[in-house]
Formats: C-alpha cells, sequence, structure tokens
C-alpha cells in the first residue's frame, strides 16, 4: 500500500519561524541613505591562533528595507536571501533593539 504524497511530506513552516537553512546575523544600522536599503555592520570576535588575544572583526551587509523605518543606531537582524541587487542579499527580519530617536 502507498500513501499520499501530501501526508508524507514535512509539514509547512508556520509564517515567522526561522528557516533552518538561512543564516541569520545581528549588527547595527550604519547607514539609511539609499532607497529601501540599509547598511548593516556585523562585529565579531576571532581568536588569534598563536596568541590567544581576541580581535574584533567587522563586516558591512546591504540589507533590504521597506517597511520597519529602521535608522543609524538601531541593532537589526537579519537574514540571508535570493540576490536582489548587485551586492544586496540579506533582509531585514526585526529591530531588536531601537536607537534613540530626536524629537
Amino acid at each position: 500500500m502507498s500513501t499520499p504524497a501530501a501526508e508524507t511530506a514535512a509539514p509547512a513552516a508556520a509564517e515567522g519561524t526561522p528557516s533552518p537553512r538561512k543564516s541569520r546575523k545581528i549588527g547595527t544600522v550604519v547607514s539609511n541613505k539609499m532607497e529601501k536599503t540599509v547598511a548593516v555592520e556585523v562585529t565579531r570576535l576571532v581568536r588569534n591562533g598563536r596568541y590567544g588575544k581576541y580581535q574584533k572583526r567587522s563586516k558591512r551587509f546591504l540589507a533590504d528595507e521597506r517597511s520597519l523605518g529602521c535608522i543609524p543606531g538601531d541593532v537589526v537582524e537579519i537574514e540571508e536571501t535570493r540576490p536582489l541587487s548587485a551586492r544586496k542579499r540579506w533582509r531585514v527580519t526585526r529591530v531588536v533593539t531601537a536607537a534613540r530617536r530626536e524629537g
């Protein structure tokens, strides 16, 4: 007896749950001067192989941001996505900590 393919397939992931295959990073927004795009700087600590000292390494990623209204200083979570432009391969999923708003 064979079972229908719909019964044996894995259940679809619910909306809002993270995909296990997509890489996620947390960083700080450093620029929002582009339309629909923000520059996010991700900083990590790397241990020196010889001396064992930890050094900061940072990298900037361009991330798609259309509706959250991020400003420089916001700490955001970005998720890997398909190529959206020549350098943009990340999407802002949520604001972890909002920057201080003037006003």
